[in-house]
């Protein structure tokens, strides 16, 4: 199996998405990237056992990617070994009233994960610079004071959206919580693929809706705002990852190792000692214990 450098797909400078690898098999076979998933998703549950009991940080999982990149099955393939307490997945949809009554970033905030657990984004706080971007008249439901026609919506108001998110996420690294965002890369004509797959399989049909072929049509706006997004996003604390994404399971082995390989970084990250009292007396509670029989 040809070895995963995590470096490859960081992003650290900026990218041109189209310049970028769509599909990636890892010279293995299905059979043999499902068999290291498993071993890596194991060791990703025990590791997130010892964040709970260590306690001092968090850790927010951002996935974004075109339709039918493969959000939902990722996210339930890579964290399958985890205590389901330990995970909490948010998948983000059109804002509710509730949510339009408040700032973009609000209903993302208080959805962060508490010390000690994962949260996994599906979808994330860039949809306020993805969709809305591509489809700005969305932009006119926030209420936002001076923007009151699309005419309002220029380069200055993008510019300040990429800058409160750069601090949005500043701010809560700063505080502890540990930012990893990926990027699910895949080729128009692999979407086209997994949309027919939709509609012919009676299964899949519900997965499917008119609306994805309006949103294929703007497939180069989005690649735009996609790249863009990133490049200006992408910072030590809160790094993007492209992942070629047309192979699944290349895609689901390559983000399991990006998340393991950089957690183990922090070597601060370890099960509490015991209380020197409670120690010293482990073998007379095991005795105790014993006696019981």
């Amino acid at each position: 199996m040809k070895e995963i450098d995590i470096a490859t797909y960081q992003v650290t400078s900026d990218v041109k998405l189209p310049d970028l690898n769509t599909s990636e098999d890892l010279n293995s076979t299905d059979k043999e990237l499902k068999k290291s998933l498993e071993k890596l998703r194991e060791e990703l549950g025990e590791f997130q056992d010892t964040l709970y009991a260590h306690g001092r940080y968090a850790v927010l999982i951002c996935f974004q990617g075109m339709d039918t990149s493969g959000k939902d099955s990722l996210i339930r393939e890579i964290f399958k070994e985890c205590n389901v307490r330990g995970v909490q997945v948010h998948s983000f949809k059109v804002p509710t009233e509730l949510e339009l009554d408040h700032d973009y970033i609000w209903r993302h905030y208080i959805a962060l994960p508490p010390k000690g657990k994962f949260g996994v984004f599906n979808r994330t706080h860039y949809e306020n610079v993805l969709v809305t971007k591509v489809h700005p008249e969305y932009i006119l439901n926030e209420n936002i004071p001076n923007v009151l026609s699309v005419a309002d919506i220029d380069k200055d108001f993008w510019d300040k959206r990429y800058e409160q998110i750069n601090n949005f996420e500043r701010h809560i690294a700063e505080n502890g919580t540990l930012i990893f965002k990926f990027f699910l890369n895949i080729s128009k004509e692999e979407q086209r693929y997994r949309l027919l797959r939709r509609l012919r399989l009676q299964k899949k049909n519900w997965k499917f809706s008119p609306g994805d072929l309006k949103e294929r049509a703007l497939w180069d706006n989005y690649q735009q705002c996609y790249e863009e997004a990133i490049n200006r996003t992408s910072k030590p604390s809160a790094p993007w990852f492209v992942i070629p994404s047309d192979n699944k399971n290349a895609a689901r082995l390559i983000v399991a190792t990006i998340l393991l390989e950089s957690l183990k970084k922090y070597k601060d990250i370890e099960e509490p000692e015991l209380d020197d009292k409670i120690k010293a007396n482990i073998e007379i509670y095991k005795s105790q214990l014993e006696k019981e029989q």
